[in-house]
């Protein structure tokens, strides 16, 4: 088993960069494959970005390309997520997420939840 917790968020400008880190406990973090999902109110929970257990395959969704980068630091049980050119549709909860398959971007395979960090992009 494997305990998330994620920090990061706050309230930027359209433009702006954050950085947000997901800390795992539990000695097998490394075999768990992360993904970052986002939130919105009126919005289904979506999978913005997902890497596997030794940073082999890595997803994005198309909203995101190309202005988060996703990568992780097995050492340190950290996954981080830089989040470049915020706009205000990338405001959102953004939670981290862990899931024991290889699959990077199934979404029903994420078990583990973290508690969620709100990320508010201003106009």
């Amino acid at each position: 088993q494997v305990q998330l917790v994620e920090s990061g968020g706050g309230s930027v400008q359209a433009g702006d960069s954050l950085r947000l880190s997901c800390a795992a406990s539990g000695r097998t973090f490394s075999s768990y494959t992360i993904g970052w999902f986002r939130q919105a109110p009126r919005k289904e929970r979506e999978l913005v970005a997902g890497i596997s257990w030794v940073g082999s395959s890595i997803y994005y969704a198309d909203s995101v390309k190309g202005r988060f980068t996703i990568s992780r630091d097995n050492a340190k049980n950290t996954v981080t997520l830089q989040m470049n050119i915020l706009n205000a549709e990338d405001t959102a909860v953004y939670y981290c997420a862990a899931s024991r398959s290889r699959t990077v971007s199934t979404t029903w395979l994420y078990d583990y939840w973290g508690q969620g960090t709100q990320v508010t992009v201003s106009s």
